[in-house]
């Protein structure tokens, strides 16, 4: 109980801080720097904070996955636009932008037949262990395996473009203030239900999977019983 109840402090810490640095930070530096340096100034101000947690954060962790992924084509892209400028708009989209292309990326992916969360999982089992790095690779042909794998892909690939969706739309139909504060709850929200979707359905086919093989290994013993009762039958027929 003692260490759920510290993973539960540890979790709203950090929130906390997310939400602090992502959503409190960039509206607090916008609103005073709003008169003094215009929109695409306050804008550009207001992105230093979160650009330089999602740099830390990914310094820090050094993990290859989808999240990863996001969080470093956004620093690109955000340290693009600090460079190069642009209208209010384009800098509030920039982010959005990079999470519809990496959705279509995903979609794409299976157009090749490369789904991309097999590769992603591939590499975080390569880091975990080799044993089950090579566990993971004998599963490769399974049909219920690669249904899993595709399914995933298909549902990341649509829900980051959705994601994409709803904030150009807020881009359009809400203030710059309103839309620095809206924007990162969307963002987490639709990353943490990914996430948990991710994980739920993992352990449904997992469980699935474990059943199957459970039922073929009964088939498998039953027909070898029926063959052995068969046998001194046919040997006495000779």
């Amino acid at each position: 109980m003692a260490s759920r109840l510290s993973q539960i402090r540890a979790w709203i810490r950090g929130a906390g801080v997310e939400l602090l640095v992502n959503a409190v930070l960039p509206f607090v530096i916008y609103m005073l720097a709003d008169k003094s340096l215009g929109d695409v100034g306050a804008l550009i101000a207001s992105s230093v904070p979160p650009t330089l947690w999602a740099l830390a954060e990914f310094l820090r962790r050094r993990r290859i996955d989808a999240l990863s992924m996001l969080v470093l084509a956004g620093i690109v892209f955000s340290l693009i636009a600090l460079l190069g400028g642009g209208g209010a708009k384009f800098l509030q989209l920039r982010e959005n932008l990079v999470t519809g292309a990496i959705g279509l990326i995903f979609l794409g992916s299976i157009l090749i037949g490369r789904p991309l969360i097999f590769y992603l999982a591939q590499a975080t089992m390569t880091r975990a262990s080799a044993e089950e790095a090579r566990a993971f690779e004998e599963m490769r042909d399974a049909p219920l395996f690669r249904r899993t794998v595709l399914i995933m892909t298909v549902v990341w690939g649509v829900g980051l473009l959705g994601r994409t969706l709803v904030a150009v739309v807020l881009v359009f139909s809400v203030s710059i203030p309103i839309y620095l504060v809206i924007q990162p709850i969307l963002g987490n929200a639709a990353m943490g239900g990914l996430g948990l979707w991710t994980v739920w359905y993992a352990n449904r086919q997992r469980r699935l999977g474990a059943a199957e093989r459970e039922a073929r290994l009964v088939r498998e013993a039953a027909e070898k019983g029926a063959a052995a009762d068969s046998a001194p039958s046919t040997a006495g027929l000779a």
